[in-house]
């Protein structure tokens, strides 16, 4: 079952209630898996929505508005900094929306990912709008994905399929 824009939203709602932006080796020394987000910046609760669902499924996911160390206006530190913690950070993370679409970054992002992770390692999150309206460009359905399964939590699954998910927390 996608995740729909509404479920983020309602998950940013409560990102008080987490410390969300753990340092990476913060994370790492917890044994926390890590993430990059590739998101659009049009789309900034959504990305604290998911940093909400993955955080109470022991993830810390990297969201780079969320980085002190990135320049005030992108520039080629910008995409040298997006490229090193890509290629940094335990998973490779697509967050699905109609801005995500129309994004000048996210498609070259993606492009970094398919060279420097593993298939399994680069996952997509479609989401769905309130009329069950799914979004992403066709080349995302390469890739693996984080839906919901049917026990409400979040879970991995191969590209196409929505059963033989293995459960996000379960992942290494």
């Amino acid at each position: 079952m996608p995740i729909s824009i509404s479920q983020l939203e309602a998950a940013a709602r409560r990102s008080s209630s987490y410390t969300l932006l753990d340092s990476v080796n913060e994370a790492l020394a917890a044994n926390k898996q890590t993430a990059f987000l590739c998101h659009s910046h049009k789309d900034e609760k959504l990305a604290e929505g998911l940093q909400v669902l993955l955080a109470e499924n022991g993830w810390s996911l990297y969201i780079d508005w969320q980085d002190h160390e990135m320049p005030p206006q992108p520039n080629k530190i910008t995409a040298f900094k997006i490229k090193n913690k890509i290629e940094q950070l335990d998973w490779f993370l697509f967050l699905a929306t109609p801005n995500s679409s129309a994004s000048r970054w996210c498609p070259w992002e993606i492009g970094i990912a398919d060279t420097k992770k593993s298939h399994e390692r680069i996952v997509i999150i479609p989401t769905t709008d309130n009329s069950g309206n799914w979004y992403g460009n066709e080349y995302l359905q390469l890739y693996n994905q984080i839906d919901f399964a049917q026990a409400g939590k979040l879970a991995k699954f191969p590209a196409g399929q929505t059963t033989g998910g293995t459960f996000v927390q379960n992942l290494r």
